[in-house]
């Protein structure tokens, strides 16, 4: 089969279904009152305001948020004589720089070790990825 002929054959058969491929369909237009949207999860439900604890005193003394249960109240807190030492010694601002870190310590190696990663990640972007 030469060229010339395939191509006139692909011209029929073009000619034949254009009204096929140019037909458009368009969304149904949306009923007023209609049922709710359904999503994969159920019905689509709105968010609850949670409520924020204004109250100064309840504040100074209670873990305001860690009553789980309808019934109960919030856990009282003690005072700091009662807590372990080690709590107050927790680092709670932002991450130490790594020259800051003793080069003894797991904390200083896992951060070698995830600086490493990243930069390792950002050279395999860098590189043409080549199809085999």
């Amino acid at each position: 089969m030469n060229i010339q002929m395939f191509s006139s054959r692909l011209l029929t058969i073009g000619q034949r279904f254009s009204g096929l491929l140019l037909s458009r369909t368009y969304a149904k237009p949306v009923k007023k009152g209609a049922a709710p949207k359904v999503g994969k999860a159920g019905p689509i439900t709105e968010k609850i305001q949670i409520t924020v604890e204004k109250d100064t005193k309840k504040l100074v003394n209670y873990v305001c948020g860690s009553n789980i249960y309808v019934d109960g109240e919030d856990i009282k807190l003690k005072p700091e004589s009662e807590y372990p030492d080690w709590l107050w010694e927790i680092h709670t601002g932002p991450p130490k720089k790594l020259e800051e870190l003793d080069p003894n310590s797991k904390e200083y190696w896992r951060r070698v070790r995830k600086i490493g990663l990243r930069q390792n990640n950002r050279l395999e972007k860098t590189k043409k990825r080549r199809l085999v």
